[in-house]
């Protein structure tokens, strides 16, 4: 099976909310009326109830009750009701069984919380922008696993035998990894390029002279995940940072340097929506 062949039939493709999509656009539309957007939300049903869990949850510590998205809003600003409403379409899109797709989830979002947090450190970034780059940048995974179960699972064997990054056993054996089938769905949802470009190129920043910040983002927050997740200390963090990327984004290293114990403590605030 190709690449194509995972797209040829449209039937069999995750679908998300139209304000959803609505709300990827806006990442490129300086203009975008915020209370339109907002009175959209309120009329999906399910996804208000998962925002305003999110919302009323301890993690935002706001003043008095979120009843609905224009609070949401007033309250939070446009930029926090978009990454909830965006969280909650995309964690509902894809149904699969013998799959723990909350751990995937909570991956996913401590990609982008690194992500959110690594782009302080470079001049220019929006930060939410990276985390929602973040966010998204293992779709194409649940694709592969959505499409071709079999062909996943022995993946996932081969992979627990360590060696190999996820990517290139992909290449390998499929001829094309997640991070090209992430983009290319990231493009038929009319997704803005900042985010397929951030999915495509996250694997190989280093490798190309015409990138993505957002894909370098990815990169070095998925070196301090698994750094994270290995035991590292701060010392051999530091000292395997990925300084070719940082260069390349802009990154400034000395000032996150400074601030590397903060990156092991750090909450997306979008757990609950996997309770």
């Amino acid at each position: 099976m190709n690449m194509a062949s995972i797209f040829s039939e449209s039937h069999q493709l995750p679908h998300i909310p139209r304000v959803v999509q609505e709300l990827m656009q806006s990442f490129q539309d300086d203009d975008i009326d915020v209370d339109t957007i907002s009175n959209k939300v309120a009329l999906d049903q399910s996804l208000t109830a998962k925002v305003l869990r999110l919302a009323n949850s301890a993690h935002y510590g706001v003043s008095r009750t979120i009843a609905n998205p224009q609070d949401a809003v007033m309250l939070l600003g446009f930029d926090r009701l978009r990454t909830m409403v965006l969280a909650s379409g995309m964690t509902g899109a894809f149904k699969m069984e013998g799959f723990d797709q909350n751990k995937f989830w909570r991956e996913s979002f401590t990609v982008a919380a690194l992500s959110k947090w690594l782009a302080q450190y470079v001049k220019g970034c929006d930060k939410e922008t990276a985390f929602t780059c973040g966010m998204m940048h293992s779709i194409g995974s649940l694709l592969i696993r959505m499409i071709m179960p079999k062909e996943a699972k022995h993946l996932d064997d081969v992979e627990s035998l360590g060696g190999s990054k996820r990517h290139e056993l992909e290449n390998g054996q499929l001829g094309f990894s997640y991070a090209e089938v992430g983009a290319e769905l990231a493009k038929r949802w009319k997704f803005p390029e900042v985010i397929q470009n951030a999915i495509s190129g996250q694997n190989m920043p280093e490798k190309s002279d015409d990138y993505s910040v957002e894909a370098g983002l990815i990169y070095i927050a998925k070196y301090l995940k698994k750094s994270h997740e290995d035991g590292l200390s701060e010392e051999d963090i530091v000292s395997g940072f990925p300084l070719v990327v940082a260069d390349k984004i802009g990154l400034d290293v000395t000032r996150a340097y400074k601030d590397i114990a903060a990156a092991t403590d750090l909450n997306s605030g979008l757990d609950g929506l996997l309770e």
